[in-house]
């Protein structure tokens, strides 16, 4: 993965200052994880300053291989490895607001990964991701649970607990059985970062886009657009990180005026409330959010804090 800001890039992470708590997750099968590394591939480019950069990709059909367009851009040539052996695309089909793209080959003899049905996604399922992080040399494995979704574009943005680092963008994201949901894509920065994956809806989109056999960047990513342009659950991200809890409850009050059902919207509207004294009305609001989004686990850890410092045992 090769950013020309990080700063700029990465995205703030978004965790509630009610929960720290990791999820357990049960790694997939060695039998599994060696059948899918046939459908991986390390992406390599060359910009116009001659600078080398890496990410990771995934074949999605026949000759047809899968990575954000973040990967690809400013390049002034790319080709991918996979066992051993080199493949360069001959066009590029792309979809630079999603950041998918979508490479084509002319005899890549490589299986195409199965897609899932990523429109019936859970909280806390388990999912586990393929890339070269760091630029490995061998893929490797991360595995976690699903944490949040983001309605966008008529699909949703996953947020997961499976780690990726710089080298691992475009890497797949996989259900426990091995299906393909989405693509890492950016992360947010610091130790307990959080990782966020576009939808496989979007990368099955690019592949019927028009190719050109350049690349040729025509708009901003969702996530690289100014801070006002971003969906609201970007725009969350630095009030609640720098505790402006007032901030807070105005952006989440504007989304929810948009969203007035949305679970993600009210569980940051009532963090705000929590953290302005407005505790009984934040408590409302997490129940709210749990009659919604039963598996919304920081809603659950939130009344029980609440509970606790009641000292209401019982509940």
């Amino acid at each position: 993965m090769r950013f020309q800001s990080l700063s700029k890039l990465l995205l703030p992470m978004m965790m509630s200052q009610l929960i720290v708590i990791p999820a357990a997750s049960a790694d997939p099968s060695p039998e599994l994880v060696y059948n899918l590394k046939g459908t991986i591939v390390k992406v390599h480019t060359v910009t116009k300053a001659g600078r080398q950069g890496s990410g990771s990709g995934v074949v999605v059909a026949e000759n047809l291989v899968a990575t954000n367009c973040h990967v690809l851009a400013d390049s002034a040539g790319s080709n991918v490895t996979a066992m051993g052996e080199t493949y360069i695309p001959e066009g590029v089909r792309a979809d630079w607001k999603h950041d998918v793209c979508i490479l084509r080959f002319q005899f890549l003899p490589l299986k195409p990964a199965a897609f899932a049905d990523s429109e019936h996604l859970t909280y806390e399922t388990t999912t586990f991701s393929v890339g070269f992080p760091g630029g490995a040399a061998k893929p490797l494995t991360t595995v976690g649970k699903i944490k949040a979704l983001y309605a966008m574009d008529d699909s949703y943005v996953i947020r997961t607990s499976a780690s990726f680092q710089m080298g691992a963008s475009g890497s797949p994201l996989f259900n426990d059985q091995g299906k393909l949901i989405g693509l890492n894509t950016v992360k947010s920065p610091g130790a307990n970062a959080y990782y966020y994956n576009v939808p496989a809806k979007w990368i099955k989109a690019a592949m019927a886009l028009p190719e050109t056999d350049k690349v040729i960047q025509t708009d901003a990513a969702f996530w690289d657009a100014p801070l006002e342009k971003r969906p609201y659950w970007m725009q969350v991200v630095l009030p609640m990180q720098a505790g402006k809890w007032q901030d807070l409850l105005v952006v989440a009050n504007e989304w929810q005026q948009h969203e007035p059902d949305e679970p993600e919207a009210i569980y940051y509207d009532a963090l705000a409330q929590y953290n302005l004294g407005a505790v009984e009305q934040a408590k409302t609001e997490f129940k709210r959010v749990l009659a919604l989004n039963p598996h919304h686990t920081s809603s659950v850890l939130a009344l029980a804090k609440i509970a606790k410092e009641q000292g209401a045992q019982t509940e």
